[in-house]
């Protein structure tokens, strides 16, 4: 049972991660974006690619005990996350921008384009072997004796996702409530056209949007990836429980979505022992529908 949860909890904070960004799109930007996954994936194979150039340059380092990682790896999460952000900033210039007076409909089919776009291209550059951002072995520790409800055991470099997960949220959500931009997010979020008389700059406020969702989507593929394994298919893999998380948690809502993304995670852990590994997206979303016939609108969604 324990396992059980902190397993849940591991993929529930990737989950959450990417499901932010999404969240954050569709409130300001007011469309679905099917295409924020692959965002997940570049970030993944971009650090992988990063990883890979310090190495050669440098050498791979001794790993921070306890983890399988060193400092190399830090260092190419930072650099995913700029050029992810720096990919949606280009998505949005050469693609939604031009898009936007069409209304959310063309946006969406846009987004999917987008989406085949990117996957395809990721499997053209790195071909669709899984790779790993380490070779070395963890073992994992036991933090809670099998005597009590099974146990509980995780490897450092989760405890390392959860604890930086975490701090993520925590920071992020000082950002929107207390800094102007964060502020006039939220504003333009509410009401666009009142925020727009009040004179925030609309653009600047869709920048910010872009690239704080490319940042958490970076993070999260980086996530992903140092706890399972990289594969091109890794933002198609997640896509379906980001949504799932965004609409649990009530759209627009960055702590639904995160606490979206903890339930769909837990849900998800849950049904391998139950019904098998190859239902977990199908356990999710019976819970989704669960409780979305309890509330409608999502854990913090606003009634419209």
């Amino acid at each position: 049972m324990l396992q059980v949860i902190a397993d849940g909890l591991i993929i529930g904070s990737v989950i959450s991660l990417g499901a932010i960004g999404l969240s954050l799109t569709f409130s300001i930007l007011r469309f679905s974006n099917f295409g924020h996954g692959e965002l997940l994936a570049w970030g993944a194979y971009a650090a992988f690619t990063a990883l890979a150039m310090f190495t050669a340059a440098g050498g791979m380092g001794a790993p921070l005990a306890p983890f399988s990682f060193g400092w190399p790896l830090l260092a190419a999460t930072v650099v995913a996350a700029l050029f992810v952000a720096g990919l949606a900033l280009a998505l949005d210039g050469v693609l939604f921008r031009r898009l936007r007076r069409q209304g959310a409909i063309t946006l969406v089919i846009a987004s999917f384009g987008a989406a085949l776009a990117l996957r395809n291209l990721l499997l053209f550059f790195y071909g669709g072997v899984p790779q790993y951002y380490s070779q070395e072995l963890q073992i994992a520790i036991p933090l809670v004796p099998r005597s009590v409800w099974g146990g509980m055991r995780v490897t450092a470099d989760q405890l390392f996702v959860l604890g930086l997960t975490a701090v993520t949220v925590v920071g992020l959500h000082a950002f929107l409530q207390r800094s102007t931009l964060g502020r006039a997010m939220r504003a333009t979020a509410m009401n666009p056209q009142l925020a727009r008389v009040a004179g925030i700059d609309p653009e600047r406020v869709l920048r910010a949007t872009w690239v704080i969702g490319g940042v958490l989507a970076a993070v999260a593929g980086v996530f992903a990836g140092l706890t399972v394994q990289l594969r091109p298919t890794l933002g198609l893999d997640l896509l379906l429980p980001l949504f799932a998380a965004v609409i649990l948690g009530g759209i627009g809502s960055v702590w639904g979505a995160v606490w979206g993304g903890l339930i769909v995670g837990l849900a998800e852990s849950a049904a391998v022992g139950i019904v098998g590994a190859e239902y977990r997206a199908a356990a999710a979303f019976v819970v989704l529908i669960l409780i979305l016939l309890v509330r409608p609108n999502g854990l913090f969604g606003e009634k419209p």
